[in-house]
């Protein structure tokens, strides 16, 4: 527990805390805040996005001019104009004319100088302002007096059309055109580093405050230059306590407030759950998820992670709740909330997020079933976190114009990560030994190995389990409890029966009854042994300890009365060991485990009667139970008298379905029985 809360001290993060919690739109609550010193006030994200765009429409971007280009490019016109007349039959006598033409059009156009458009400056048209730098000299030019290569090829094009001494126009002007090439060339780096110059020097603030000035009233409305005003007095605040305030003091803040949240985790659980308080294997496992938990978050809030929700958090109260309980997932949930929330901005809209969030994740998988829940439980969570944040910006902004949809993307990402729920509930399982409801789901597959062979060897046996399944589940829903665990439980209560599955009734062909050729005490001795068999058939397949437990549990310390019983009547005379007719026990010590005896007690002995109706399965359930009362079986068991009593009524009416026999409500309770009853 110590380090448990010195690592999360360690690792959240070092700065003093505003104490002032506010939002956009609301009502200023706290008395009237005066400041307490001069303070700048910070422009809105809005207002710098406004000067960051002012101050990039006002910079000019950087062409440089290639002066190279111009003259070499006429130099090889001019020697392939003179190369190719060579070859044509084109009067001689034009040849100095055609030269003196294109010479005179190349001259001007790079005179003009020619360049390509840059599309990201093309803003409310397709001319703007540029420097060009020539011989270190800059000159302000626009777009319109420059050629482009398009412009050139028409200023070219123009000019030989328009002259009628040229005969071979097209001739010339293929010519003219092989030799226009840029010679104002944009500078993308140098006028990237004249627009990251120009935004560093952007003024994050707007204005002052005074000391001594009222910031805002008491029960006044926070609008918008209000709400700036007290956000930069939060950032005055925390930058000063960081440079100026003693981290030892602020250390030790965070240790008495994480001590105290840890101190109320384990008050809950030696209040309510004594059997993990006092085991250090199940403590380390949820000391360990908070920590990682809150560790992460710290993490993040330190690398400034552009948004929180990225995080999910609602992976811990699902991993709490499959591994333990609906009561403690809710319980932890809470506290770390509450921790989290002290040292994360927004503080009251990430602990509604989180707080209804987290529920929802507990509430969607109170009952696990199938696998498809996991899936369920994040489309919900989702739904929750969109809901809750929309309604909250709603409030704040007033418009549904100023929702940003984009800000709903860090909870899609959180829910998706969320899903690692469940390879991390395998982990802790398999490093804890823990059995959560995705085991005993797949547990309770009836394909499973020992199930399958119980199926195949014992079949009366594996119908009679299959019945005590139903039975012990419905009792168990009613009255609360884990309805997986006891499923899982009658399934494999008797699978002890496998190795000698003909010394059981329920396995028996007529005419054959192995107990014929044995004592009585052998026979019981083989009838007690199934639960021994079935501890260690268990183990061998590597079943879970809460399951061998039901194994452990089902016949608890009773007696095998059909054989006891049998021997008296046989030898009166004879002293009788009554230790050789008890099964070693123990008792059942949970509700599960006291359920799963009592379903098992009735459904065997329901069988015995030869014409089932309602009088004679109702004074069978209430003899069997009444037995175990008295027996002490339950006396360990976390089971009320008032739960018994349902029981009995669910017993009564499943069993009367299973027979299909009609309810007779006029009935009245005859609890006289005829004999004891026997163990199965």
């Amino acid at each position: 527990m110590f380090f448990c809360v010195a690592i999360i001290a360690i690792f959240l993060p070092k700065h003093p805390r505003f104490r002032f919690e506010f939002e956009k739109g609301k009502v200023w609550l706290n008395e009237d805040l005066v400041s307490p010193y001069n303070f700048a006030i910070l422009k809105t994200a809005e207002e710098l996005a406004a000067d960051r765009d002012q101050i990039l429409q006002s910079i000019n971007p950087i062409y440089e001019f290639q002066s190279k280009v111009g003259p070499d490019q006429i130099s090889r016109m001019q020697a392939d104009l003179t190369t190719k007349w060579a070859n044509t039959t084109f009067d001689p006598d034009d040849e100095q004319f055609y030269y003196e033409v294109a010479t005179d059009i190349l001259t001007k156009i790079y005179a003009d100088g020619v360049m390509s458009p840059t599309k990201k400056f093309q803003i409310d048209d397709n001319h703007y302002n540029f420097t060009l730098l020539r011989d270190k000299i800059s000159t302000v030019k626009n777009t319109v007096d420059v050629f482009t290569q398009e412009t050139a090829f028409a200023y070219a094009d123009e000019i030989i059309k328009k002259s009628n001494r040229i005969e071979h126009k097209e001739w010339l002007k293929r010519i003219v055109l092989d030799h226009i090439q840029n010679n104002f060339v944009y500078n993308e780096q140098l006028t990237n580093k004249l627009e990251a110059d120009a935004l560093a020097n952007i003024s994050t603030t707007r204005g002052m405050v005074q000391k001594g000035e009222l910031i805002i009233a008491e029960g006044a409305t926070i609008d918008n230059e209000a709400y700036q005003k007290i956000e930069s007095l939060r950032n005055a605040y925390e930058e000063e306590a960081r440079i100026g305030g003693d981290i030892k003091v602020v250390i030790l803040g965070q240790v008495l407030i994480v001590g105290m949240i840890v101190f109320l985790l384990m008050a809950f659980l030696f209040l309510f759950r004594k059997d993990i308080y006092n085991d250090n294997r199940l403590l380390g496992l949820i000391l360990l998820v908070i920590t990682s938990m809150l560790v992460l978050l710290s993490w993040a809030v330190s690398i400034k992670l552009p948004n929180l929700y990225l995080i999910p958090f609602c992976i811990v109260p699902i991993i709490i709740r499959i591994l333990f309980d609906t009561r403690m997932a809710l319980n932890i949930h809470l506290l770390m909330v509450l921790v989290a929330a002290y040292f994360v901005p927004n503080s009251f809209e990430f602990v509604f997020l989180q707080l209804t969030a987290g529920m929802v994740a507990i509430y969607s998988i109170k009952t696990l079933i199938k696998r498809e829940q996991f899936l369920l439980s994040a489309l919900f969570i989702l739904a929750t976190y969109v809901v809750a944040y929309l309604g909250m910006v709603l409030i704040r902004n007033g418009n549904v114009d100023d929702v940003r949809w984009l800000d709903f993307v860090p909870f899609i990402v959180s829910v998706i990560l969320t899903l690692l729920a469940y390879p991390l509930i395998y982990a802790f399982e398999r490093f804890f030994g823990i059995t959560s409801d995705v085991t005993l789901m797949e547990l309770t597959n009836t394909n499973s190995k020992l199930l399958r062979e119980m199926s195949y060897k014992a079949p009366g046996t594996f119908q009679h389990s299959l019945q005590v399944a139903n039975l012990a589940e419905a009792a168990i829903y009613q009255i609360g409890g884990n309805s997986l665990l006891i499923r899982a439980g009658a399934l494999y209560h008797d699978i002890g029966k496998t190795l000698n599955p003909q010394y059981f009734i329920e396995n028996q062909t007529k005419g054959y009854n192995p107990h014929d050729g044995l004592t009585f005490e052998q026979s019981a001795q083989i009838i007690i042994s199934h639960v021994s068999k079935g501890i260690e058939m268990a183990r061998k397949a590597n079943l879970p300890e809460e399951i061998i437990d039901f194994i452990k549990t089902h016949h608890g310390t009773t007696r095998v009365d059909y054989f006891y019983q049998s021997y008296i009547k046989t030898f009166p005379e004879k002293f009788v060991d009554e230790d050789l007719f008890h099964y070693p026990g123990p008792i059942p010590f949970s509700k599960e485990t006291a359920v799963l005896m009592l379903a098992d007690s009735v459904e065997a002995a329901s069988k015995s009667i030869k014409e089932p109706d309602a009088k004679s399965i109702s004074n069978l359930v209430d003899k069997i139970i009444d037995y175990k009362l008295e027996q002490e079986q339950l006396k360990n068991s976390d089971i009320t008298l008032q739960e018994v009593e349902k029981i009995r009524e669910i017993f009564k009416n499943m069993l009367m379905s299973i027979y299909h026999v009609r309810v007779d409500y006029d009935i009245k309770k005859d609890k006289k029985t005829e004999s004891q009853p026997t163990g199965n």
